[in-house]
């Protein structure tokens, strides 16, 4: 599986199968989580066997049954912090689902557990993605017109067609898609909409795009 199949097949997944993440998978895990803190100055951790987050009339409500495991997003407060979670956070969920784990990003729905990951001074919780088994592997979501989430024209280049594309294919809260992708020969915009978790979603939107585009096509305006 690329990380092109991985975008296509992977859905939100809120039930798990009781069984641990370990052994080769847990290394490959932890290794990519390490990278993204390395690159982006995040504090990412990994919270394993904790049920009590996801045991709550919330979570219940949320329909999540069986979350043991989840990625805590925390960072430096700053203007950027929910991009950059969205950006990296979706860099370890589809490595994730090329190990065959499933995830759902949860911003509510679940309770916040003392002392299971660190929030160091000048830092936040921007938001925790639910990792495991899944106990099935989700749905496809619907996605709006393209025409309403981009400039593409048929003049456009492939590299922005392939681009958007995988775009369309990002997980959003309540998959509402505030964004909008412009293209300027090889200057590409990328504008968040006014919504809940739309500059989370922006980062989120941004990796699959530099996938499906190829980052060596064009630079971000």
């Amino acid at each position: 599986m690329d990380l092109i199949q991985a975008m296509e097949q992977r859905h939100s997944v809120r039930q798990y199968l009781d069984k641990p993440i370990e052994g080769e998978t847990l290394e490959s895990l932890i290794k990519i989580i390490d990278e993204c803190n390395a690159e982006s100055g995040l504090h990412i951790q990994l919270v394993k066997d904790e049920p009590k987050a996801f045991d709550s009339r919330m979570a219940h409500y949320g329909n999540f049954k069986g979350v043991r495991n989840y990625i805590a997003m925390v960072g430096k407060k700053s203007g950027d912090l929910d991009e950059k979670c969205g950006y990296y956070g979706e860099k370890i969920v589809l490595a994730a689902q090329m190990l065959g784990l499933n995830t759902c990003w949860v911003a509510l729905t679940y309770k916040k557990i003392p002392g299971v990951f660190k929030v160091d001074n000048g830092e936040k919780l921007a938001i925790v993605i639910a990792i495991g088994y899944g106990a099935n592997q989700g749905s496809e979501h619907k996605s709006k017109n393209i025409a309403d989430l981009s400039n593409v024209s048929d003049s456009s280049p492939e590299w922005f067609k392939k681009g958007v594309k995988a775009a369309m294919n990002a997980p959003t809260a309540t998959n509402q898609q505030k964004f909008k992708l412009n293209s300027d020969g090889n200057k590409v915009t990328a504008k968040a909409g006014l919504s809940f978790y739309s500059k989370l979603d922006l980062g989120i939107v941004k990796y699959h795009f530099e996938i499906g585009a190829g980052r060596e096509n064009f630079e971000w305006a």
